[in-house]
């Protein structure tokens, strides 16, 4: 009756598996006969029964593998248009590859998208065989991967590669002035891995493609004024260790060491802000590392470094001063795309992960997309301790080398889960001081971490890592292991999310294996001293306190989740259209004809020179040109406005509806500007029979362009920053 209510109301994880059930029953029965023949046929999805089991008989040829009853049932939910939640270890791989090849054998081409770019290749090779076997061609594309080899794999009906490299070549694409440059085929299915990563967590980061780069514009002397102030003394931090501001002494202190008046030199100010926000609120090893001279940001839902991301430009720069080194290059944003419009651009889309019924209303609210719990094909036995609770930090920390200490001796493996780089190799150094040798998977090693997971269940292994989620490889267990209680999870303290908790948890008791989890906590964790400090006392936090912490952790990132897409919901729209006309420019004769209507008689005078050919594509390049370039300064205008918008709550208006009003207008202007300024160009360039001279005319483009993910919201919301700005200036007065 509850799972019916529960169904009714469409909550998360509800989804009714009856008829995926007897399919998989069907194909259970046709088993027998699809085994005994000598050749396979290629299978059809009008008959889902029948596709199951030559899909099951394929992969017991091709891979060894022979599906369960779950992972068909997992296969069919994705085919269905669902996310399907499958436990660690109970083959997500495999289900997706079916799952993709029945869309591809509907004549759908398919991408699997991924959330790095070993994942996307491990799998491709892995899955090789299988989509061989079942008659459809597979590829997979990396940071690597040229443009070549790029067109070479979009060009199969399967292909594989992390969100990043497929949205930055969605934009890539939206500057081609040939068609024969473009890269990526129009999208129609999105097959998405570790779904719950790349559709939530993801989502918060936009990727965006720079150009006309120059020589990033540090400030050392910044950097080194505010390494010497003083927290609580010339600045203070709010609970939520989201942002900082000067005290009224630390304001007086730094404009008699730069000899100005802060509040009459924004430029001052703004590179004072940036230096305190990189000195006091990001940490080496935790949020970034220096590896190889450079800065690289930590993914913080996956504890590895962040390939590409970076901040905003001006706070990238004040980290780099910080550290030490040569600013990196800037540039003009070109366009930019959140991972929710490039999914969001597939007219059908699926996925699998283990953890999604806790984002499942934000799967429904952003994408469309339910969730199917598909169960375990063996009960999950592993023993869930309750946490190890303790009011410090020191205390736990003592704790948990002990509990480390006393089950090693024991010969059972270990897998600590910490939360970021810098703990990992302090608590290595306290095992090492102990006797103990321990392997270390972190953002600095993530090269080996194959490797390093898949021994992590060998008999006296002792593994510390940093995030779990989407490491992609099952932990086996050593022989004499399950004797001994199998795998021992033990996580150094909660996530701000649940479902990193489960997903480390979950590396043990994989297939019915033996194995254990624990949890130790203190008063003193990040979690609860950002989330729940007015409504924590002194002494042992409550475990129903440890949950609240998370919950509010979780609505705050759904919140920024959420405000991202009001912001970029109307961007998103007027950046389709805005394609929608570039496409018709790049592949019509649509430049030459407007050109042509505007200015007949300098068409005229030119068609007889050129010829008509040579003309529309100057025609092409011309309007090309302009149309990126007024795109690019739309852009920065509405980042602009955005930054800004919330300075009219304080008249009681809402800061989204005053965005929209502004941006609508903007959007009509910027189409006026594209057609205003093609038709001046056209009027006044030198076109020869060697055709445009684009720089001549004035129509230079980037000599480079490059990739980065930018945190979208680094300090902060607008809002908060402008009450801390406030309150600062109250304060001095």
């Amino acid at each position: 009756m509850t799972q019916r209510i529960r169904r009714f109301l469409e909550r998360p994880g509800s989804l009714d598996l009856s008829a995926f059930n007897r399919t998989v029953a069907e194909a259970g029965a046709r088993e027998e006969r699809i085994r005994a023949l000598d050749e396979l046929p290629t299978p059809s999805t009008d008959d889902l029964a029948e596709f199951c089991a030559i899909a099951r008989e394929a992969a017991h040829r091709a891979l060894g593998l022979r599906p369960y009853d779950v992972q068909l049932a997992g296969t069919l939910a994705m085919l269905s248009g669902n996310v399907a939640e499958m436990a660690t270890g109970e083959g997500k791989t495999l289900s997706g590859a079916m799952a993709a090849a029945g869309y591809a054998l509907q004549g759908k081409r398919v991408h699997v998208i991924s959330v790095n770019d070993y994942l996307a290749r491990r799998d491709a090779e892995w899955m090789g065989p299988l989509y061989e076997a079942l008659g459809v061609s597979v590829g997979w594309i990396g940071q690597t991967s040229t443009p070549e080899e790029r067109r070479a794999a979009y060009a199969k009906d399967v292909t594989y590669g992390s969100v990043s490299e497929i949205g930055f070549d969605v934009l890539r694409d939206r500057l081609a002035t040939d068609v024969a440059d473009l890269v990526v085929p129009a999208p129609s299915v999105a097959l998405v891995d570790e779904a719950d990563s790349v559709l939530v967590d993801e989502a918060r980061v936009p990727l965006v493609l720079a150009g006309a780069s120059d020589p990033g514009d540090a400030v050392p002397e910044m950097a080194a004024l505010v390494r010497q102030l003083v927290k609580g003394y010339h600045y203070e931090i709010d609970d939520q260790a989201r942002n900082v501001h000067l005290t009224a002494k630390g304001i007086d202190t730094v404009e008699q060491a730069l000899d100005v008046t802060l509040y009459d030199s924004a430029e001052t100010l703004t590179e004072v802000n940036l230096a305190l926000h990189a000195h006091a609120l990001l940490a080496k090893d935790v949020d970034y590392i220096v590896r190889d001279g450079r800065v690289h940001l930590i993914n913080p839902s996956r504890g590895r470094v962040a390939l590409l991301q970076r901040w905003p430009d001006g706070l990238q720069a004040a980290v780099e001063a910080k550290e030490a080194l040569p600013a990196s290059e800037t540039g003009e944003i070109l366009d930019s795309i959140t991972v929710q419009g490039l999914i969001t651009r597939y007219p059908e889309k699926c996925g699998m992960t283990g953890t999604a019924v806790a984002v499942g209303d934000q799967l429904r609210e952003f994408y469309g997309l339910k969730v199917a719990v598909i169960p375990p094909n063996r009960p999950c036995v592993r023993v869930d301790e309750p946490d190890r609770l303790f009011e410090y930090r020191m205390e736990k920390d003592l704790a948990l080398v002990e509990e480390i200490v006393e089950v090693h001796a024991t010969g059972r493996p270990i897998l600590i889960g910490t939360l970021d780089v810098a703990e990992s190799e302090r608590l290595a150094l306290t095992l090492s001081g102990r006797g103990l040798e321990c392997v270390v998977l972190n953002a600095k090693n993530d090269a080996e971490e194959a490797e390093i997971i898949s021994r992590a269940g060998e008999r006296g292994a002792l593994t510390v890592s940093t995030q779990m989620a989407g490491r992609g490889t099952d932990i086996r267990l050593g022989e004499g292991v399950e004797e001994l209680g199998g795998l021992y999870v033990i996580g150094s303290g909660r996530h701000t999310s649940s479902r990193l908790d489960d997903q480390l948890r979950g590396r043990a008791g994989r297939q019915g294996d033996p194995g254990g989890s624990v949890f130790f906590v203190s008063g003193e964790d990040e979690l609860i001293a950002h989330y729940v400090a007015d409504e924590y006392a002194k002494g042992v936090p409550e475990r129903s306190l440890v949950g609240h912490a998370q919950r509010v952790a979780e609505g705050v990132n759904m919140e920024i989740h959420r405000n991202t897409w009001r912001y970029t919901r109307l961007l998103e729209r007027q950046r389709g259209l805005v394609l929608e006309r570039r496409d018709r420019v790049l592949r019509d004769r649509v430049a030459g004809d407007a050109l042509a209507a505007a200015v007949p008689e300098r068409w005229a005078e030119l068609v007889d020179d050129l010829g008509e050919e040579a003309l529309r594509e100057a025609a092409r390049q011309i309007v090309l040109f302009h149309l990126d370039r007024c795109w690019a300064e739309h852009l920065a205008y509405l980042a602009e406005l955005r930054e800004g918008i919330h300075l009219r709550a304080l008249g009681r208006l809402n800061p989204i509806d005053e965005f929209h009003k502004d941006a609508v207008p903007a959007y009509e202007r910027l189409l006026a500007e594209i057609e205003s300024r093609s038709v001046e160009t056209f009027r006044t360039a030198a076109v020869t029979a060697d055709g445009l001279d684009l720089e001549g005319a004035g129509l230079k483009r980037p000599t480079a362009t490059w990739t980065y993910l930018v945190q979208d919201n680094p300090f902060g919301t607008e809002w908060d920053r402008i009450l801390n700005r406030l309150t600062t200036k109250l304060r001095r007065r």
